[in-house]
């Protein structure tokens, strides 16, 4: 599923709640990382949490239902860019813009899922 489609299910779920439910589906309908994608494990997530990359397409996964979820929005938000332009976006602003309601532990892991891709 593309970012756009992502953002705009989620503005229109009516609490936070409808959003974590659409988020965890987000993550059941996320591809497998092919066999040659490159995955790095992410450091600093409460879950095992993995991105995957095949040139300038992004896959992943994860351990737990949520993370699997936010791993799906954050690598449909960069699939398709190069590492400048990955650089060049605001990443955590456009994550922020999407009104999911995280605990802190998970918000780091966001954090960290962000840095690692703003620093391919």
């Amino acid at each position: 599923m593309q970012y756009s489609e992502m953002k705009k299910i989620l503005l229109m779920m009516p609490d936070a709640a409808s959003r974590l439910e659409a988020v965890m589906d987000f993550g059941r309908q996320m591809p497998v990382p092919p066999s040659d994608a490159v995955c790095t494990e992410i450091a600093g997530c409460a879950s095992v949490a993995e991105i995957c990359r095949r040139g300038v397409n992004f896959y992943g996964r994860a351990d737990s239902a949520l993370v699997r979820g936010i791993v799906a929005i954050l690598t449909a938000m960069v699939d398709g860019m190069t590492p400048d332009k990955i650089k060049q976006t605001d990443l955590a602003g456009e994550f922020a813009s999407l009104g999911i309601s995280l605990g802190t532990g998970r918000l780091g892991g966001v954090d960290s899922m962000i840095r690692f891709l703003q620093n391919l």
